[in-house]
């Protein structure tokens, strides 16, 4: 299956660690996020890559343009620094399509502007190319088959420090509860999506706004809810967080690095609640 990564916007919550690099280019370790995530679906044979461009596009043009395979893998320098062998390699096997789908595009636009790069896959993946999972992979896949969906997403816990807020009319408070304990689901941005989503997609509409209301009406939208790790990297904080991970040698999200954890059965539901996007 191919994937489709957006890697467009701006990424304004990130905007004080750099304005030189769209946010998938923020570095986690050595490699910047975005290729966490395509190694994430590589280690799943899923190597065929659509890249969304946008804002700064050329950084993300060069960096593969200069890819340097010696940053993540080992290898042997012989012969005075003349004589080079890998020992390993990341993406000698992976395809990626750039595509310019403009500065300020929303993501459902930039999907339409690649439908014409997704001819021949009845069914494709797609990522918002700033959140790390531990998912194994081919569960979402085949949750997604067994449903007969048009379209799937992951669902995770939210896991900011926000508390949900009741009041009634005349302001008086009537609960407050961490988000965390609230039993709220939020979009995980991992998609699963048949072409027939191009026929929900119209001009100007955002993808899960109302794409997704009208597959939700007809039944054909399906979550999968995901207890296991999960973050996404849209602000400082949560950059900083998956830092001191990487520096600890603690990357779940690395699943090429171990074998993959079948889902417990016991996490899987479908849903048609509303959707929390990460801008």
């Amino acid at each position: 299956m191919k994937v489709v990564l957006f890697c467009g916007g701006f990424g304004m919550r990130l905007r004080e660690y750099s304005e030189a690099v769209p946010k998938p280019m923020v570095k986690i370790g050595y490699r910047p996020i975005m290729w966490h995530i395509m190694k994430y679906y590589a280690h799943f044979g899923h190597k065929d890559f659509i890249l969304c461009l946008g804002w700064q596009a050329n950084a993300i043009k060069e960096y593969f343009l200069d890819y340097n395979e010696c940053l993540s893998n080992d290898f042997v320098l012989s012969s005075g620094g003349d004589a080079l062998k890998l020992l390993g390699s990341d993406i000698h096997d992976w395809t990626i399509t750039f595509v310019d789908t403009g500065t300020t595009t929303i993501i459902g636009q930039r999907l339409k502007a690649v439908e014409r790069h997704l001819d021949g896959e009845e069914t494709f993946l797609a990522n918002y190319a700033d959140g790390l999972t531990d998912l194994h992979l081919p569960d979402l896949i085949d949750f997604h088959r067994r449903r007969n969906a048009d379209a799937t997403f992951l669902s995770v816990r939210p896991t900011q420090s926000f508390h949900s807020v009741m009041a009634d009319e005349s302001g008086r408070v009537r609960g407050i509860q961490a988000v965390t304990e609230a039993g709220m689901w939020m979009n995980g941005g991992y998609f699963v999506l048949n072409r027939r989503i191009f026929e929900s997609l119209k001009d100007g509409e955002e993808l899960v706004e109302e794409p997704f209301r009208r597959l939700m009406a007809e039944r054909r939208l399906v979550t999968l809810r995901h207890t296991g790790f999960w973050c996404c990297m849209d602000t400082y904080k949560e950059k900083q967080t998956l830092d001191d991970m990487y520096a600890r040698g603690h990357t779940p999200w690395a699943v090429w690095k171990r074998p993959a954890a079948p889902v417990c059965p016991a996490t899987v539901a479908t849903s048609a609640a509303a959707v929390v996007v990460p801008t």
